[in-house]
């Protein structure tokens, strides 16, 4: 019981700091309500060369729950650098919205209501049965079907998949979760409780300018409207059938965010050619083919090589079907593939699968089949192969051995293996009489059958063979890029040049028909497995000519904080990447296309230019979320026309027709004017291929280019305990979560040292529980200097060494810090600076504990920086530090430290307290040795761990200070007046040799020249990372100098009464029986003599 109490006690105790913390965080946090910290309105009068104003923003978060931790992480990078920045002087914005556009909370609100419908109120759900467990393992054990892989919704509410049981998880109660039957409940209930968890964090945010999308919100109904009405104008939306990623339960395309699984995964296009069954057909076949054409239709990449066939490959184990195509023809795929083709125009209706026969692949193994395009067989067969996947392509594969590996090796297989074709009753004459046809030369490779080539020189033996990837990417490149036709109408032309040419032809004979699936797993939020649709759609045509030109254009000039390279090459393969984008829904919450009302503009789309609507929401809105309140300057939404959004967002022509009064406009146009454009937004890395490219093609297409983006920064996935977070694994946190158990600033603050990078960061309790106890510790000791400040008990008067080494450590910390946040690289800036400031002042009060403790103008100092330096990070604590320093005024205002000294001054500063504190180091370890070497010598060979309980003091200590030989000084003079500062080069070896065996006279000793050359190479060497300072000879302060400054100090660390410190030239004192030692260097004095006096009598040796 005893064990179990204090276990209770230890708890509370470790929670005390944090309740303080969380105390000291309400206090500070009223105060900013109260003076409205974060609300800003644009200048009355301004110019555009001195703005000083600083906006950044988040993309807003969409409302199908509460905040996890993961938003907190990007969100303070955000507010991080909105608080450095007010720092920095400049007026700094941070808006915040909420979006609720697209399908997923129509979706779920249309579950539960067909739950509650099913099942009643509150629902009796079924049990699940014992045997679906099993049933889903199996499923994903089987290698041809994709893997039980999670998707985002299980991941984050595990495995249920009641809407009502997933209410439950997100803490609502039972009585209420009836009301989110209705979706626009969602957007009454999550945004007010998202904006009280951001008060809660801390973030400085003005929530005037709050709104939730959708047309329940006249106003940015209003906004979405213009945008797309001036895109149509501009010639940016376009109309026709593409191919796009379907949800069948949905009826209507999935991007995206309207997935769970398989975000950025776009179409794979192929070309479907039909090797036409002979007859007589199968009677698994069954009667409906009955004089009807009937094809295995197989997917292909490669059309260019369908010369070449030599039979086709399907899975024995595989289960077909017949399926009506279209045309009175059939097709035998995979039931996969036949789903992708009913919505692309290869069945009779769209998206009704018709089959009229199952057969296995064992019962295709052997049909007579004629080739597309054949050269030399016109009769081909159907043969096994055990690595055709049933769920990519159709199920049937083409073989070309001439140019494919796999092909080449398979077919080799079943020549040279009778077993192989008994198993699977394989006849001779299927395969033995086929060989490669030589169809495209590699002049390159000097071979007309590549693949052959290819895996004989790779050694491949066998079908399971990992070196077949290399291979298959070899032949393909080598095919497309270097390759000639040497069959066809396109003999003698380039591959590349022809195989497009070549797709075409086969489907205009009727031979193929285009065909595409997606290229990976896609689940919609509505559970179903997505297919392709070839569908017609409202798209925006990115990818292409100008607008693509410019886009670049502004993406190459955009500030790209953090990772800066990295994320440019991020941006220009999501340039690479994306083309047409259909943005036309006819399902789910949003705005209407304005000229086509049967569809609505898709979340993606409508989430582009959002950030110019910040400037005016709170005189629209006034903060009410749903702009259904009363316009703080009297503007209703219809009263938003073109011609008005036009002059307020775009600056043209003056709305002469607009009923709103002229200086409501001119103060709408101003905000506008004033905060744009944004100067960073912060997202997530996986938001680039899609909303933040949007984003700068949107502001390319609409916006003069002086509105354009200007920067951004972007971070990877946030790692909880090293772990992906996830609810089903109970490794899950909402950022509400989090600041109730580690305090607002304990999680800014393990957010901060989480990382900076694009890679996944890692939030842990540990350092989340480690920064309550830096806060609180740091707030106590705050207080202790104000407290002994007011009682006058510290040090005033002249700086000591010490004091001056830690004016300089603040400086620099200044510096350091500044020189992250100002790359928004937050972890990199605590750790160089208010982390590491904190060890400069813990050395700094232990080394002036004999100098009379620390100069009371230097803690003040330390504490006013640091409460600076951590504001941004932890703006709650560094208000509390700040009001305990005696200021009334908040210390967001503050302005960002300076440094007191030049650089070089308190660089020279660190330099010598470098130095000192290294010698001191070795002086420390020579007086460890001398003590052990005497206690050896005068009787004792056994030795106790701890030197110190040996019976010896230290009485004087003799430092011997050296300097440079005179050969060394002449060649460095040499050298540095061949130094070129501009170029930071030197001569080369051979011109360097000859001028000091002509200048120098040490040059002369033949002994000295290795020495010489030596240092020459040393030089050469060093000049490229310390320019003229390689050059320098001896220090750049006096050691003799520094060493008395420092005499009081040095005396108290050695435990020495004595310190005489040996000038270079001067003989010094010459310590009888002291062991000889290697000669002092410069900038090395360790010829240092510890004369030793006995404590006790020393037994002799027996």
């Amino acid at each position: 019981m005893a064990d179990k109490k204090d276990e209770e006690n230890q708890g509370e105790e470790n929670t005390a700091k944090r309740d303080f913390l969380q105390a000291v965080e309400g206090e500070v946090q009223a105060r900013w309500e109260k003076e409205k910290a974060w609300e800003l309105d644009a200048l009355e009068e301004w110019s555009e060369d001195d703005k000083q104003k600083c906006m950044v923003c988040f993309p807003y978060p969409y409302m199908n729950g509460r905040l996890h931790l993961g938003h907190g992480f990007t969100i303070s990078k955000a507010d991080f650098f909105c608080g450095y920045q007010l720092h920095k002087g400049k007026r700094a914005l941070f808006p915040f919205a909420y979006h609720a556009t697209g399908m997923p909370i129509k979706a779920c609100a249309d579950k539960l209501a067909r739950e509650m419908e099913e099942f009643g109120t509150p629902p009796k759900f079924p049990e699940a049965p014992a045997q679906e467990e099993k049933k889903e393992k199996a499923v994903s054990a089987d290698p041809l079907k994709f893997g039980a892989k999670k998707s985002k919704e299980e991941a984050k509410f595990g495995s249920v998949k009641y809407q009502w049981k997933i209410m439950q998880q997100l803490g609502i109660p039972d009585e209420d979760i009836p009301k989110f039957a209705d979706a626009a409940y969602w957007l009454k209930f999550f945004p007010p409780r998202t904006q009280d968890d951001l008060r809660a964090m801390g973030c400085k945010i003005d929530h005037r300018r709050a709104f939730v999308t959708t047309d329940i919100n006249p106003y940015y109904d209003s906004f979405v409207s213009w945008q797309f009405n001036r895109l149509k104008e501009l010639g940016y939306c376009e109309f026709g059938p593409r191919y796009v990623i379907w949800s069948q339960s949905d009826g209507q395309a999935c991007l995206d965010h309207e997935r769970t699984e398989g975000e950025n995964v776009k179409p794979q296009e192929y070309t479907v050619v039909k090797l036409e069954v002979q007859e007589p057909y199968p009677e698994t076949f069954g009667p409906a083919v009955g004089g009807k054409k009937v094809s295995l239709v197989a997917a292909t990449l490669r059309p260019e090589t369908m010369y070449g066939q030599t039979n086709c490959w399907v899975l024995p184990e595989g289960e077909y079907g017949v399926y009506n195509i279209g045309n009175d023809e059939y097709g035998v795929c995979s039931a996969r593939a036949a789903e992708n083709m009913a919505y692309q125009g290869q069945s009779p209706e769209f998206g009704k699968v018709e089959c009229v026969a199952t057969v296995s692949g064992q019962d295709l193994v052997g049909l007579k089949l004629t080739p597309p395009n054949w050269v030399k067989y016109d009769t081909v067969y159907a043969l096994p192969m055990l690595t055709v996947l049933m769920d990519k392509g159709t199920g049937v594969v083409t073989s070309v051995p001439s140019d494919s590996p796999m092909d080449w090796r398979a077919l080799k297989d079943l020549k040279e293996k009778p077993a192989l074709r008994e198993k699977y009753g394989v006849k001779d004459e299927w395969v033995l009489p086929f060989d490669s046809v030589d169809i495209i030369e590699v002049p390159d490779m000097k071979t007309t059958r590549v693949a052959e080539k290819v895996c004989v020189d790779l050694k491949i033996n066998s079908q399971n063979d990992p070196n077949l990837a290399e291979a298959k990417d070899v032949c393909y490149k080598a095919g497309f890029n270097k390759g000639k036709m040497l069959v066809g109408s396109h003999a003698g032309r380039p591959v590349a040049e022809v195989k497009a040419k070549m797709a075409e032809e086969l489907v205009e004979q009727g031979l193929a028909f285009p065909y595409a699936e997606p290229a990976d797993r896609v689940v919609s939020r509505s559970g179903d497995v997505c297919v392709v649709a070839r569908a017609k759609q409202w798209y925006l045509p990115y990818g292409k000519g100008e607008w693509l030109e410019r886009t670049s254009a502004l993406l190459e000039k955009m500030r790209m904080y953090g990772a800066e390279a990295q994320t440019h090459q991020f941006f220009r393969e999501a340039l690479d990447w994306l083309g047409d984008w259909p943005f036309s829904r006819t399902y789910g919450l949003g705005t209407k296309i304005p000229w086509d009302e049967q569809y609505l503009v898709e979340s993606l789309s409508d989430s582009t230019v959002y950030m110019s609507y910040y400037g005016i929401a709170h005189l629209l809105q006034g903060g009410v979320l749903d702009g259904n309140g009363e316009s703080p300057v009297g503007v209703k939404a219809e009263q938003m026309t073109a011609a008005v959004w036009d002059y307020v967002l775009l600056g043209r022509d003056f709305p002469k027709d607009s009923d709103i009064p002229e200086a409501v406009l001119r103060r709408m146009r101003n905000e506008v004017e004033y905060w744009y454009p944004y100067d960073v937004r912060v997202s997530g890395k996986d938001l680039i291929k899609n909303h933040l490219t949007f984003t700068a093609y949107h502001h390319v297409a609409l916006f003069p280019e002086k509105h354009w983006p200007a920067g951004v920064r972007t971070n990877g996935f946030l790692l909880l305990n090293g772990k992906k977070m996830s609810k089903s694994a109970g490794n899950f946190l909402t950022l509400r979560e989090s600041t109730d158990k580690y305090s607002a600033d304990g999680t800014r603050l393990a957010l901060a040292e989480a990382g900076d990078s694009n890679g996944d960061s890692n939030f842990t309790h540990n350092t989340a529980n480690a920064a309550i106890l830096r806060l609180s510790n740091l707030l106590e000791l705050t207080k202790d200097f104000a407290d002994a400040k007011a009682s006058g008990g510290l040090r005033t008067g002249e700086y000591n060494f010490a004091d001056s080494v830690f004016a300089a450590h603040m400086d620099a910390a200044c510096v350091a810090t500044e020189k992250g946040y100002d790359n928004m690289d937050f972890r990199e800036g605590l750790v160089k600076g208010p982390f590491q400031l904190k060890l400069d002042h813990d050395s700094y009060v232990n080394s002036t504990k004999v100098l009379g403790g620390p100069h009371v103008a230097l803690e003040e100092r330390y504490f006013h920086v640091t409460a600076v330096l951590f504001s941004p990070i932890t703006p709650h604590v560094s208000q509390r530090m700040w009001e305990l320093l005696g200021h009334d005024e908040l210390v967001a205002r503050a302005p960002w430290p300076k440094p007191v000294l030049s650089e070089s001054e308190y660089l020279g500063y660190l330099t010598q307290d470098h130095w000192l504190q290294g010698v001191l180091t070795d002086m420390r370890k020579t007086r460890e040795y001398d003590i052990k070497t005497q206690y050896k010598k005068d009787g004792s060979f056994k030795l106790p761990e701890d030197y110190k309980g040996l019976p010896y003091a230290v009485s004087r200590v003799i430092v011997y200070i050296s300097e440079y030989p005179a050969w060394q000084q002449e060649v460095t003079a040499v050298l540095q007046n061949s130094y070129d500062a501009e170029s930071n080069t030197m001569p080369d070896m051979k011109a360097l040799s000859a001028r000091i065996r002509a200048e120098c006279p040490s040059a002369k000793n033949k002994k000295l020249m290795n020495n010489i050359m030596r240092l020459l190479k040393e030089c050469q060497k060093r000049i490229q990372t310390e320019g003229a300072e390689a050059l320098r000879v001896g220090l750049p302060f006096s050691e003799v100098d520094l060493f008395q400054k420092n005499m009081g100090f040095m005396k108290h660390t050695l435990e020495a009464p004595e310190i005489v410190v040996v000038p270079p030239g001067e003989a010094g004192p010459d310590p009888q029986g002291f062991p000889k030692r290697k000669l002092a260097s410069p900038g090395h004095p360790l010829d240092i003599a510890f004369i030793l006096k006995a404590t006790m009598d020393i037994p002799s040796k027996k």
